[in-house]
Parts: C-alpha cells; sequence; structure tokens
C-alpha cells in the first residue's frame, strides 16, 4: 500500500493542493503494480514562519526578496 508524504510551505490554494494530490496519485498509479484505492497521498502545509533555509524563514526571506525589488 503506497503512502506518499508531501510537505510545503502554506500558501496554495485548495484548487493547487486538490491537482497536486491528483497528478501525484495518477503517477503512483502509473508506476506500482497497485489498486487505486490502496494509494494514500497526504499533504502537510506548514507555515511560511516554520521553514528556515539557511536560519532565515520563509516569511523573512520573501520580505527581503520584496523590499530589494522595491529599491530596484
Amino acid at each position: 500500500m503506497p503512502q506518499v508524504a508531501i510537505t510545503l510551505a502554506e500558501g496554495r490554494t485548495p484548487a493547487q493542493i486538490r491537482d497536486l494530490l491528483h497528478e501525484v496519485h495518477a503517477a503512483v498509479l502509473r508506476t506500482t503494480d497497485t489498486r487505486p484505492e490502496y494509494i494514500r497521498v497526504v499533504v502537510h502545509e506548514v507555515p511560511r514562519t516554520h521553514w528556515a533555509t539557511g536560519d532565515v524563514t520563509l516569511t523573512e526571506l520573501t520580505a527581503a526578496t520584496t523590499a530589494d525589488e522595491e529599491q530596484s
């Protein structure tokens, strides 16, 4: 029974999440020998303030990028 866990920073629309679930399900179904009802796909959305890369949160990164663009 395949189980796929996806972790994303929050901010996608429900339609985007639904499309992602559909496409991942389709890929697993196409590439494994399993029944559709046995495929599990879970999306975990993480607040942008709780996700850091290089000790900078995604919120801080977005703010810095926006500030740089405004100065240009």
